[in-house]
């Protein structure tokens, strides 16, 4: 039994990410253009026909990796979606993530968790619909699940421990950059929390803050984020906003939060980040569970050239061409010279029986063949 409370919340974040998933679907458009006389091409967006959604549930209970993944899914128009969550303690499904699953619109549901569910949803066992694309977080071993399976289905991204850096100047809070430090180094010992910051005295404060904050967390995120402050916390201390600018993006981080003035300048320099939070009234963990952006993000340096799990990862941008014979003229005696001048004489000649069809009383130049 799932508590009323605890549906209104999934029901809420469901709705969040829901909306901005549609809004980004609305943002992509078909298209035809002539881009010569005659010659119409275009585009078509669509969505593939299957995907598979995983959300674990070892240590903690992944309750919105499900609606994340699922509800990005529906909005693209995905026809069938199958999920999976691995049996949490002992048991079945947690009853959580079941409920999350079917808020947000799966259409299959299955207790399976690990490489056997990656391997299940890619290659459709036990529903018959394999997966074209395979999304959500796991341990290494999933990771690696997928990693091997890329290119047999579409996934994600190449999945790491979580990130977090916060660039923070002198106007920030100490105790608040502290706390989002902490929070995201719960995920795990390997989880990086890098601050990046040009004042001193706030740099000082937060490494003093930290370790207290650590020490007052249960034991299993106490242990979690202890390791990773330990291990893989950075306090890096920059002259300016630019140095600033280029030390965040050469790390790349999964999640970036700024802590400072003149946000938008931040927003309009920073290039490279799984997704961005600008000011102290939003945070990581708003992401990850309810304000809407996907949590599911590229890690270990490929925000420099990727972004994050959306409605994009699930759809196709297809293209087309149709055109007049007059047309045809022109970009068939095109088409055969290159074709000859690249040695591929049988391209040409496809280009060579149309000029012959479509204007048999005409000469034309259509280069001369190369002996490759």
């Amino acid at each position: 039994e799932v508590p009323s409370g605890v549906r209104q919340d999934i029901d809420f974040a469901v709705r969040q990410v829901y909306d901005f998933a549609v809004a980004q679907r609305n943002s992509i458009q078909n298209f035809a253009v002539e881009v010569h006389k005659g010659v119409t091409a275009g585009q078509r967006v669509i969505p593939v026909n299957v995907v598979g959604c995983y959300a674990p549930a070892g240590r903690y209970a992944h309750i919105a990796s499900a609606y994340m993944t699922v509800a990005t899914a529906k909005a693209a128009g995905v026809k069938t979606i199958v999920a999976c969550s691995s049996p949490f303690r002992g048991g079945g499904m947690h009853p959580y993530v079941l409920y999350a699953f079917k808020a947000a619109g799966a259409d299959m549901i299955m207790t399976l968790g690990g490489v056997q569910a990656i391997a299940s949803l890619a290659y459709g066992l036990f529903t018959g619909k394999p997966a074209d694309v395979v999304v959500g977080p796991g341990n290494k071993f999933v990771a690696e699940a997928k990693r091997m399976l890329f290119g047999e289905v579409g996934i994600d991204v190449f999945a790491g421990p979580s990130e977090v850096a916060v660039i923070a100047d002198d106007s920030a809070d100490p105790a608040i950059v502290a706390s989002d430090l902490v929070g995201q180094a719960e995920h795990g010992h390997e989880s990086p929390a890098w601050l990046f910051t040009n004042s001193r005295p706030l740099a000082q404060e937060v490494m003093r803050r930290v370790p207290q904050l650590i020490d007052a967390l249960p034991p299993t995120a106490r242990d979690a984020a202890g390791a990773a402050w330990r291990d893989y916390g950075e306090v890096i201390f920059c002259e300016s906003r630019e140095e600033l600018v280029e030390v965040s993006d050469r790390y790349a981080s999964e999640h970036l939060e700024v802590h400072a003035q003149d946000l938008d300048w931040w927003l309009n320099h920073l290039t490279a980040y799984g997704s961005l939070f600008l000011g102290e009234e939003t945070t990581v963990a708003y992401g990850d569970k309810a304000s809407g952006p996907n949590h599911v993000l590229p890690t270990k340096g490929a925000a420099r050239y990727s972004g994050g799990l959306s409605v994009h990862k699930f759809m196709k941008t297809l293209t087309w061409q149709k055109m007049t014979r007059e047309a045809s003229r022109d970009i068939a005696e095109v088409t055969a010279r290159i074709s000859r001048l690249e040695g591929m004489e049988a391209h040409a000649r496809t280009a060579d029986d149309r000029l012959a069809k479509y204007f048999p009383d005409q000469n034309f130049d259509r280069g001369q063949p190369v002996e490759v």
